[in-house]
């Protein structure tokens, strides 16, 4: 498991951009290489705590940021929370969600069998469940670096 990042995991309050709501999560995934360690995070924007982290493992940044929106989704049922949005810095990713599934070009081996029955787990949950909850593009240009996103750029 990675440090964490001070200025996100620190359950402060963030100052956010005024179009942005507090009520929501923030979450965003980095891979070093394509393929590469992937790892993901979701970051509560109203504490600023750290909600859940996976990984790494090998896969790829699109990849990670499909299956955070769907674990954040999956948690936020779990728990019942219906006031929250989501928020996600890739079209991409919130593309896949929406069609229930993620276009991932990832070879599949044995390096990478694991993660491809985590996405089949992902895209079936998603087929089984309704989702309710707004997933919003989080507007980098706009807004700086989502929340959740891991600093090294």
């Amino acid at each position: 498991m990675l440090e964490n990042p001070p200025s996100y995991r620190n359950d402060t309050v963030l100052s956010l951009p005024t179009e942005v709501s507090a009520s929501a999560w923030a979450v965003d995934a980095a891979c070093s290489g394509n393929p590469g360690p992937m790892e993901y995070q979701c970051i509560d924007l109203a504490t600023g705590g750290q909600e859940f982290h996976f990984g790494p493992v090998l896969g790829t940044n699109n990849i990670g940021e499909f299956l955070a929106i769907v674990h954040a989704l999956a948690l936020m049922e779990q728990r019942g929370i219906k006031d929250k949005v989501i928020y996600s810095d890739s079209y991409n990713a919130i593309l896949w969600v929406k069609k229930k599934k993620c276009k991932t070009t990832l070879v599949r081996n044995e390096k990478t069998e694991k993660l491809y029955q985590i996405i089949a787990r992902a895209e079936q949950w998603l087929r089984s469940h309704a989702v309710t909850t707004p997933i919003i593009k989080w507007e980098t240009k706009l807004w700086g670096e989502i929340p959740a996103d891991f600093g090294r750029k």
